[in-house]
């Protein structure tokens, strides 16, 4: 059995956890589909739409203050991922971020698209449509590299794999192969440091890690102009003539492909707001925690390189699992076909969490 201390909670975890009014009830081991809602991210959301409702969703003030919160939006996801506001655009999924890329690069008959067995539908599906030919791989870095062929145009991979919570080296790959790479960062902003001041593409949720409003995210663009705005919304333009014909907004932002509403917006500042400064150093500490005394029980995926989710293989059904963990107030998920639960260990997660999860598993 495991007899090793728990990580000892930073200073101020209790306040900074108590944001969280679900953690009152529920053990929540689920951001890496949905992160739980802060107090503060909800007032934000009431605050805007009981404006919208009192005032109306017209008028230079409402546009105005619409367009500010973009803006300042986009300026906050930039400097989580350590570039400039002029490289972000505005999305309300990775999905959309992934089929704005796979469209704007033109791929098709010809051409190759490295990928791994590993990856979220999210990034398959805008792979698939691209018309490129898909090449699956495992996903390990040398068999990456081994896969590449003068055809590759693009690896599209996960910097954290949704599945296990192996961390991919994607600069790394990108360097050494020499070929593009987006980057699905579903599962990596927000939960673990991420600079993407060398990555290509990287898409940004905001509704998991980072705890904000659903459809809120980003997608990074390393070089805007050379990317082909294929599918354009109005934010795409500054000027536009009677055929369609326009001159695009200057950098990522002519990729922005929706109004995001202003509660949604608000919504996510908060939550970014919110983040402890110690947020990365302890979701890592209990991450690590979480496999350690899981080892004891059942059977646990431990990647070379790894995040903050947490893979283990229980003795029976996942799905009968995850149901009888929900019921008893303890919330993670099934990985479909690969016989894994997977729990999300988040800055907010408690040593009492894990114990709990613990002895829920034991009975």
């Amino acid at each position: 059995m495991s007899n090793s201390a728990a990580p000892v909670a930073p200073a101020g975890f209790d306040d900074a956890r108590a944001q969280f009014a679900v953690l009152e009830r529920i053990t929540y081991l689920n951001a890496g589909t949905f992160g739980p809602l802060s107090r503060a991210t909800a007032a934000a959301l009431r605050t805007e739409t009981e404006r919208d409702v009192e005032e109306g969703r017209s008028g230079a003030p409402y546009v105005e203050r619409a367009l500010a919160l973009r803006e300042t939006v986009r300026s906050r996801l930039a400097a989580l991922v350590g570039v400039g506001a002029e490289r972000v655009a505005l999305t309300s999924s990775t999905t959309d971020g992934c089929n704005i890329v796979l469209a704007g690069l033109g791929l098709g008959q010809g051409d190759e698209i490295i990928t791994t067995t590993d990856e979220h539908f999210g990034l398959l599906g805008p792979l698939h449509a691209s018309g490129a030919s898909v090449v699956v791989t495992h996903p390990d870095p040398d068999a990456i590299i081994a896969a590449v062929t003068p055809r590759t145009r693009l690896l599209a991979l996960s910097q954290v794999l949704w599945t296990t919570g192996r961390v991919l080296p994607v600069r790394e790959l990108r360097k050494t192969t020499g070929v593009p790479v987006l980057v699905d960062g579903a599962q990596s902003v927000g939960a673990v440091p991420v600079d993407a001041s060398e990555m290509d593409f990287l898409t940004i949720s905001g509704q998991k890690w980072l705890c904000g409003p659903d459809s809120t995210g980003g997608l990074v663009v390393a070089d805007p102009e050379r990317l082909r705005v294929a599918s354009p919304g109005y934010f795409a333009q500054v000027g536009y003539e009677p055929d369609g014909s326009f001159t695009a907004r200057p950098g990522a932002a002519r990729f922005d492909p929706n109004w995001i509403a202003p509660s949604a917006l608000a919504g996510l500042l908060a939550a970014i707001e919110g983040r402890p400064e110690w947020a990365f150093a302890h979701a890592a500490a209990v991450a690590d925690r979480c496999r350690e005394i899981l080892a004891d029980i059942v059977e646990v995926v431990t990647p070379p390189e790894r995040a903050t989710l947490v893979a283990f293989r229980p003795q029976r059904k996942p799905s009968e699992v995850v149901a009888e963990l929900y019921e008893a107030g303890i919330h993670v998920r099934d990985i479909p076909g690969s016989g894994l639960v997977r729990a999300s260990c988040g800055w907010w997660t408690s040593a009492g969490d894990l114990d709990r999860l613990v002895a829920s598993l034991t009975r």
